[in-house]
């Protein structure tokens, strides 16, 4: 690691010869399995960008030049040629961040990790540069998983409309987001990928004519004046060109070189360039390059010779999921499913094999796999769409005006939901059952273990005039927790042992445990309560009403925003029964949460048995506190 701890920012770079930049890069590949192997972390995306960040900090100068990285979990190499080379807690509470932090460190510039977003943001900071008369340079980079988004296009179409308004587009062209990237715009590429370059061509047709005599050249010069049309017979990046946008490329992306070359060439022109890096997620390391999965995009703690896992946790909540959905694919044929390019992650790998032609990836554009739902629906079948909780953030629209207002029967399952940690603030999964609240007809069910995720999906499916929604947490899910008793359509987890019970308890999904340990704290401080699971919980069921009135206080526990979310919503429905009964509501209060392990997380923010239980005690001591003081308190005249 002789060069890499040399590195201490950027400019750095500049005494290094190209050779040393290829030790360089190696040295980069060995930190990055060595570390990523203790910690976890995206190892596959940050080992096929190693050479296209060495050439892109040594042509621009961050950060007065602008380096945007769309998604972001790629900028490892970033990190480390900016100075940030410890990465023993990576992603963990007080370590680096597992993308581009603002805190962290001025050469990061945008740190939302959701794709597609670059081009906007490089789009308005161009804009700016104009209207300032900055001579700054403005680069994005973004992965050919992430043009498939439509915010992609949107971007390029205005970026387009500028000829000279200077902004560098870099695709990481690996043909890969967690898996192959799919649909019209990975085939273009891949004809770009697997064509010979024009100039290569040209230049071999040039020295040949050259050689001719007489109508050699004066032919060339014909040629190269049907520059464009050549150009698209040979390699149609005339796409690219369609627009506005000038096009450098296919550029080998592990060649410094070539790559330096390239971006020099962009930096100059002057106008919105798009520079094609052909990479290879995972390039070095042999157990990535063999997982044709995903090839290692994320990982956690590896073996870093073998790349196997240190060691295997229990059944998860996604493996629950895809397994059920085989045995509802085979009981039902109009059950199809859909993913947004994240077809492994999401649990939907099973039912691939079993049923490859009623399963859709719409790549990175969850508005269009939404629609695309409704079409489906009204269709005759019945679309589940898998999604990462963050994620349906974005096809709220969508949701909203296709699927509910057309009372469409789509069945929306949401993987990662809640605190999910060590992946940072845009990858909790807080926001959903607050966003989805004020959709009408659309229904939520928040399993509390595998048995009711299996049970709740069965009921979700059947619904075929409404959206429904089934919520469920990251990583293993744990034992099944037993109802004693059934409210309506409510499950009862634990009954009180006093006739005139003081806390009704209302449990969300899988904070069940947690709730019945509340419950044995608050029992021990002689306080009695009743453990509830709505299970559904929108709409929160009739029977809750009347149960909450034979206690005294009422607490609900989420694992999402308390910013209108399930607290919200039951204070909401027992004002509309007048019930009167004092409402406390725990969940996470509207911040973005720092990285951590999700436990850390919840005991920042005070979601906690002990801490919960210590707030409802003082809750319930106040009122017997004010019923005393009114029991003594002389009459007066």
């Amino acid at each position: 690691m002789d060069l890499l701890t040399r590195i201490k920012g950027p400019r750095d770079l500049d005494r290094l010869s190209l050779g040393e930049l290829d030790q360089l890069a190696e040295e980069i590949r060995t930190f990055l399995v060595d570390a990523v192997s203790k910690t976890g972390g995206h190892l596959g995306p940050n080992l096929g960008v190693v050479e296209l960040t060495i050439a892109l900090h040594r042509v621009f100068e961050s950060p007065k030049d602008k380096v945007l990285w769309d998604t972001g979990h790629q900028a490892y190499v970033h990190k480390l040629l900016t100075g940030r080379q410890d990465f023993s807690r990576l992603k963990s509470k007080g370590g680096l961040s597992g993308y581009p932090s603002r805190a962290e460190s001025d050469h990061d510039i945008i740190e939302n990790s959701h794709a597609s977003g670059v081009l906007g943001w490089a789009d308005g900071m161009a804009k700016a540069n104009e209207v300032l008369k900055k001579d700054d340079h403005v680069v994005a980079v973004i992965g050919d998983g992430a043009l498939t988004g439509g915010m992609a296009w949107e971007a390029l179409n205005n970026i387009a409309a500028a000829k000279d308004r200077p902004l560098v587009i870099v695709v990481n062209d690996n043909e890969r987001s967690y898996a192959p990237t799919i649909g019209g715009l990975a085939n273009h590429l891949a004809t770009l990928r697997t064509t010979d370059g024009y100039e290569r061509f040209l230049a071999r047709g040039k020295d040949f004519l050259e050689r001719t005599p007489v109508v050699g050249r004066p032919l060339y010069d014909t040629l190269h004046g049907a520059k464009k049309g050549l150009k698209d017979f040979i390699a149609p990046q005339g796409m690219f060109e369609d627009l506005g946008l000038k096009y450098v490329g296919p550029i080998d992306g592990h060649d410094i070189e070539a790559l330096e070359s390239a971006l020099q060439r962009a930096k100059r022109f002057g106008g919105p360039v798009i520079v094609h890096c052909l990479t290879e997620k995972g390039r070095g390391y042999t157990p990535a390059l063999e997982d044709e999965a995903d090839r290692f995009h994320a990982v956690g703690k590896i073996h870093p010779d073998t790349g196997l896992p240190i060691s295997t946790s229990g059944l998860d909540w996604t493996s629950v999921f895809g397994e059920e959905m085989v045995k509802l694919g085979q009981e039902r044929e109009d059950i199809v499913a859909i993913t947004a390019a994240m077809l492994q992650p999401v649990g939907l790998s099973k039912f691939e094999e079993a049923f490859p032609d009623r399963i859709y990836d719409v790549g990175i554009a969850e508005q269009h796999g939404a629609v695309s739902a409704a079409g489906l629906a009204t269709g005759g079948l019945h679309p589940v769409f898998a999604v990462y909780a963050t994620f349906l953030n974005r096809a709220f629209d969508q949701v909203l005006m296709d699927v509910a207002l057309h009372k469409c029967g789509v069945t929306f399952v949401l993987d990662r939901a809640g605190i999910t940690g060590t992946d940072g603030a845009s990858h909790n999964g807080m926001w959903d059952m607050s966003i989805l609240q004020c959709v009408p007809t659309l229904r939520i069910a928040a399993p509390r273990d595998a048995d009711q995720v299996r049970a709740q999906l069965r009921e979700a499916v059947a619904v075929d005039d409404a959206p429904t929604v089934v919520r469920f947490s990251k990583g293993a899910v744990g034992p099944a927790v037993q109802a004693v008793g059934k409210a309506g359509g409510m499950d009862i987890l634990r009954k009180p042992k006093a006739a005139r019970p003081d806390v009704l308890i209302v449990s969300v999904g899988a904070l069940a445990p947690m709730c019945l340990e509340i419950a044995e704290l608050l029992d021990a401080q002689g306080i009695s309560s009743t453990v509830v699971d709505p299970r559904w919980v929108k709409p929160v069921d009739e029977a809750l009403a009347p149960l909450a009135e034979r206690h005294r206080v009422v607490v609900t526990v989420e694992d999402n925003s308390r910013a209108g979310g399930v607290g919200s919503a039951v204070a909401q429905a027992l004002r509309d029964a007048g019930v009167d009964v004092p409402l406390r509501d725990f969940g996470i209060p509207p911040v973005f949460l720092d990285h951590a392990s999700r436990g850390e997380v919840m005991a920042d923010i005070g979601l906690t048995a002990p801490d919960i239980a210590r707030q409802v005690t003082g809750l319930v001591a106040k009122l017997d506190g004010r019923f005393e003081s009114r029991a003594v308190e002389p009459a007066r005249d």
